[in-house]
């Protein structure tokens, strides 16, 4: 079994980076470095919100220059560590980098029920919400000018985690056996990322009447039975904000049924690469996700799953592709 040196996390804020990563220091007897902790403190130095810090760094080069040369010298020095960094995953290189998820909303209430400061404060959800999204668009900007590199695409990192539902223990017991190779090895290994997702946020692609037959009862126990873990990785694409199904709506039925709270999967697409036909994740999305095969499977599902622009806008008409074939 080959461990790495260190674990770096980055994510949404309030998708739980914080105390997952304070957890697994703990765990694995490793120094934990926040980042976050570190701004937070520089923006109270200086009697600004995290906000204003963020806004005022994409103008003030030495802000993010200290920061980034601290990071580039734990990096060199070879220590085994857990860092909390929105850039880590830049900076070092023998490590499993972890981006952490969650839906917006979730984020917005669990930073507003934590005990705020002077640097990070919010009247409601909706204001929370709004500046956590401001001050994220804020520092994807700011290093894609400064560093030429997008946080917000998933093939930066080694292990996407959805937390919107997870508890932090099953996320903590997940990265893990992530980091020490019991999960996924072979798609850390050959074809990262891997995703653990929520099923309930996962958009289907194929029309529930057409894959009835392909499920009963008893695959759903044999999926039960075996966890999540056990589960064969579903292949997904990723829109820049949905992820949907390329192949394995028959598992994630199933891991719903089975009230499962993450499930693996291996990414095909992201964004603009190609799905099939030279397709992109985009237009594959726009084509196959219409309105009435979401409600369909919200309501075969019992969950619900927000409408995509395309759909609100008319999805059904739009983009008419061929019905992919993919189970």
């Amino acid at each position: 079994m080959t461990v790495r040196q260190s674990i770096v996390f980055n994510g949404d804020l309030g998708s739980g980076k914080s105390t997952v990563s304070v957890q697994i220091a703990k765990r694995l007897g490793l120094r934990r470095v926040s980042v976050g902790d570190l701004y937070r403190q520089m923006a109270q130095d200086r009697q600004m919100t995290a906000l204003q810090l963020n806004l005022h760094a994409e103008l003030d080069q030495a802000v993010d220059g200290y920061v980034d040369q601290l990071q580039r010298d734990i990096a060199a020095s070879g220590e085994r560590l857990v860092m909390d960094s929105r850039l880590a995953w830049h900076f070092f290189t023998d490590a499993l980098k972890v981006h952490m998820i969650t839906e917006p909303g979730e984020a917005a209430r669990r930073v507003l029920d934590r005990p705020s400061g002077p640097a990070e404060s919010y009247a409601s959800q909706e204001e929370a919400k709004a500046k956590l999204r401001e001050r994220s668009e804020s520092e994807r900007g700011r290093f894609i000018v400064r560093y030429g590199v997008d946080k917000a695409r998933l093939r930066n990192y080694d292990l996407i985690c959805d937390t919107t539902r997870a508890p932090a223990s099953e996320v903590i017991e997940h990265i893990i056996d992530a980091y020490e190779g019991r999960l996924c090895a072979d798609v850390l290994r050959d074809a990262p990322p891997l995703l653990l997702l929520d099923p309930g946020r996962v958009y289907p692609t194929e029309d529930i009447a057409h894959l009835r037959d392909l499920w009963d009862s008893e695959f759903v126990g044999e999926v039960a039975a075996g966890g999540d873990e056990a589960l064969e990785p579903l292949r997904i694409g990723y829109t820049g904000e949905y992820f949907f199904v390329v192949d394995g709506h028959r598992r994630l039925s199933a891991a719903l049924q089975s009230g499962f709270r993450l499930v693996p999967a291996q990414l095909v697409a992201e964004v603009d690469e190609p799905v099939v036909g030279g397709m992109s994740a985009v237009d594959y999305f726009a084509a196959q996700a219409r309105p009435g095969l979401i409600h369909d499977w919200e309501a075969a599902h019992r969950i619900k799953l927000p409408l995509p622009e395309h759909a609100l806008l008319g999805g059904d008409a739009v983009l008419a592709g061929e019905p992919g074939t993919a189970v």
